[in-house]
């Protein structure tokens, strides 16, 4: 138990990702996520959507009509108040109609009473702000969003998780009220798996001057000298000029070194834009010995552009992070930074989490990474979209790599609109060291279409991004996208031969994008169908497990390394189950992130820290005088294991392996001895435990964080919970139903990993689940001292309190 509090505790974290201007800066951008107003629609039936599009003229017909909640004038007092962001289909019931691959929430086709959603907020603009250019920024809407202002219909945007602007400027009541109206559509589902529904990422305001920096309008790229003692720095900024006259202007350019120093300045000659134009300018800074960016050492660097008008006054000052970092893919040796080797040992990832599925919080986006780093992973993959900005905002901070994935394939003027705002938006991060356009595109991957569109997005994103190289995930048709693509994509060695490919085409680079874990349910050693259990498959849905696929890629150095399929579990796909198995099971760790037992597998050859796991838990009370099989991983030379005090024998530990013992089952202590050298350097003992007598609380962080380094909306905790015996140890078979109670927060989700719970996600009671639950509580604004509290019938109850820092 103490272990796993321990592991749970969550290193500081290092700030929020949008930058703090200066007060008498002319840019501002205000986080435009609290104050929403929400109720449900109506796909097709009007008199319950609000009478929306029922007018004579349409908002399509002429300018301001939107009606219904997109007109200014509708009353939505009566609506849900909430904050962003937001997924309604967390809080849905699971129902046998909804759909399997997104865990069988009531949404979409079959619920059309929930499955459109409005929002809407209201907000002032002071008449000071006349003059300047105004926009509003989604990160993300799920799905089929169209946005109005002041009843203007302003656009549509159909993906979940394509990032979206909108200016403003023209249609805004300056000194008065202003309505912006969200209408999202999940009826039919963009994804395979669970992708939630509504505006789940953060929304902004923004405001410039009229001579600006373009949205998205920086790109710095760097170059490596011999022996990294120079980085030579190109810094591109597109001006606009969106007023209506010429604008004459100078840039000033400066780059400070993580530790806040400035380590190079440039200013540009006299400039001019007309007006309307917008213009890329470029500028060469060197900077000496500089500090690279790795997962070792993320080391941000910052540009700062200032622009001045002809008159000498600051017009915007924009701040762009960036690494300065190499890297490289070799088609014989695999992935490089900053010119040293560095195996890709990667997961997977979906967006949602337990609880609070799709609209995950920045903190809490933290806390999944920090729990990858753990289990030793260095890169992640965004399966299967670009992820939010504040997802790869955190991964620069903590040292991810990251492959970063387009939506949907095609080279419509949509769709390779779509890849170039994914580039755009992220060529700045220094974790993306890929882009992938496109995953698993079964009618085209094997044939001539999809070696023609892998071409053509791929000189779309070298033309946006000479820097990066670009891939597709293939799994099983070859002889398309394979011949075509820059680096490799293997998803799952039992669908693809890497050798016979880098054999027919020497000097492409591979990786794997996908490769199957050891599925099956945490704290689940013997099958229980009818519940959605599995003990961990020798070999799961993808012909594979954890240790086959690390064992065949740590052979082929030629390999940049891999990517499991998936880090956590997931909501839907709940494969070989159907109702009422509700999430996925492929997950190194469960929905909340509690680990597997193939956690520690690759913990142990992933990580340089001392490893002895021990599996399972040694509570059998029907299974007295039965043979169990006794499963252990480590990365020490040898293990001894004893059973009360007897040794079972002591094993060598195969490289990448691990080792098993069959053992009689008696009740009493199982116990693991790893040698090193000889001597016995650390030991792990697993016990029979009594019946639940208590509880436990462990948060993932000592403190809660404030002002400017809170993330946005707020600092989360996560809380792991546990039922202990007398003795004060984890029961590992626990499933009593726990009860919470916050002060000084709210609590935004309840969890427990079992992918076939049918309990609440928002709530303030969960059941354990193989001995453990979560909670996950939200501070207040005010950031006072937060509290939770947790009791079960018939057991003592625990408390804990976070301070703020």
């Amino acid at each position: 138990m103490k272990r796993l509090l321990l592991s749970l505790l969550a290193a500081a974290f290092c700030g929020a990702a949008a930058s703090v201007l200066a007060a008498d800066a002319p840019r501002e951008r205000t986080n435009f996520d609290a104050g929403w107003r929400f109720a449900f629609g109506h796909p097709a039936d009007a008199a319950k959507d609000f009478n929306h599009g029922t007018g004579y003229f349409s908002y399509l017909a002429k300018a301001g009509y939107g009606d219904g909640p997109a007109d200014p004038k509708f009353d939505a007092s009566a609506w849900r108040e909430l904050d962003l962001p937001h997924d309604w289909a967390v809080e849905a019931p699971f129902d046998a109609k909804g759909s399997h691959s997104h865990g069988y929430k009531a949404i979409g086709r079959n619920f059309p009473e929930r499955s459109v959603g409005w929002y809407r907020k209201t907000f002032a603009v002071p008449e000071s702000d006349l003059g300047r250019r105004i926009a509003l920024e989604f990160d993300g809407v799920h799905r089929d969003a169209i946005v109005w202002v002041n009843g203007f219909y302003l656009g549509r945007q159909v993906s979940g998780s394509t990032s979206f602007r909108y200016d403003v400027t023209d249609i805004l009541n300056y000194g008065g009220e202003n309505v912006v109206t969200v209408r999202a559509d999940v009826t039919l589902e963009e994804g395979w798996y669970y992708e939630g529904a509504g505006i789940h990422r953060h929304v902004w305001l923004t405001k410039t001057a009229p001579l600006h920096v373009a949205h998205w309008g920086t790109f710095v790229t760097a170059e490596l000298g011999a022996d990294h003692a120079r980085a030579d720095v190109t810094a591109r900024v597109t001006i606009a000029n969106e007023s209506s006259a010429p604008a004459g202007f100078t840039l000033e350019q400066s780059i400070q070194a993580p530790d806040g120093r400035v380590v190079a300045t440039g200013k540009s000659a006299a400039l001019a834009l007309a007006a309307g134009e917008a213009k890329e300018f470029s500028a060469a800074l060197a900077v000496a010995a500089p500090r690279l960016w790795s997962p070792d050492d993320p080391a941000l660097h910052r540009l700062v552009t200032v622009v001045r008008d002809a008159a000498g006054a600051i017009a915007d000052r924009y701040e762009t992070p960036f690494g300065i970092r190499s890297v490289r893919f070799d088609p014989d040796h695999g992935f490089f930074l900053n010119d040293r080797h560095v195996v890709l040992k990667g997961v997977n990832l979906h967006q949602d989490h337990a609880g609070v599925g799709g609209a995950v919080p920045d903190a809490l986006i933290e806390f999944r990474l920090r729990r990858l780093r753990e289990m030793g992973c260095n890169a992640v993959r965004t399966a299967h979209e670009p992820p939010s900005p504040a997802f790869l905002d955190a991964c620069d901070r903590l040292g991810f790599l990251v492959i970063d994935e387009n939506r949907l394939m095609g080279a419509s003027p949509d769709q390779l609109g779509r890849l170039e705002t994914m580039i755009r938006r992220d060529r700045n991060h220094p974790s993306v060291i890929l882009w992938s356009v496109g995953n698993e595109e079964w009618r085209i991957e094997g044939n001539v279409l999809g070696a023609r569109l892998t071409a053509t997005m791929q000189a779309h994103a070298h033309r946006l991004d000479p820097t990066r190289r670009t891939t597709v995930a293939i799994s099983g048709g070859w002889g398309g996208s394979s011949t075509t693509t820059d680096v490799v994509g293997y998803n799952y060695i039992a669908q693809s031969n890497p050798d016979e490919q880098h054999r027919k085409f020497p000097q492409q680079p591979g990786v794997g994008t996908e490769e199957t874990t050891t599925q099956g349910t945490r704290g689940v050693y013997f099958d229980d169908k009818p519940r959605g259990h599995l003990a961990p498959l020798a070999k799961g849905d993808s012909g594979g497990n954890c240790e086959i696929g690390w064992q065949y890629y740590a052979a082929r150095p030629f390999l940049a390394g891999l990517f499991f399929w998936t880090g956590f579990d997931y909501r839907g796909e709940s494969t070989p189950f159907g109702w009422p198995a509700i999430s996925s099971q492929f997950g190194l760790m469960d929905t909340c992130g509690f680990p597997k037992d193939s956690f520690y597998y690759l913990q142990s050859w992933w990580t340089d820290r001392p490893v002895l796991h021990v599996a399972p838990h040694w509570n059998w009370p029907d299974k007295a005088g039965q043979e169990l099989k006794v499963t252990c991983s480590s990365n020490h030379d040898a293990v001894e294991l004893f059973l009360n005090g007897a040794s079972l024998g002591k094993k060598d530990m195969p490289r990448n392996g691990h080792l098993e013992w069959q053992v009689v089952y008696q009740p009493g202590v199982l116990e693991a001895r790893g040698y090193r050298g000889g001597q016995v350097v650390q030991t792990t003992r697993v016990e029979t435990t009594g019946a639940p007598a208590g509880l436990a609380l462990a948060p993932d962080r000592r403190e809660l964080r404030t002002g400017a380094e809170a993330p946005v909306g707020g600092d989360v905790v996560v809380f792991a919970v546990a039922a202990v015996d007398a003795r004060g140890r984890q029961v590992p078979t626990a499933g009593n139903r726990v009860r919470f109670t916050v002060t000084g927060g709210r609590i935004l989700g309840v969890g427990n990993g079992d992918p076939s719970c049918h309990e609440a996600d928002r709530g303030s009671e969960r059941s354990l689940f193989n001995g453990y639950a979560q909670v996950i509580v939200q501070a207040a604004r005010d950031a006072g001292p937060l509290t939770l509290t947790a009791q079960a019938d018939g057991l003592a109850s625990a408390e804990i309190t976070v301070p703020t820092r």
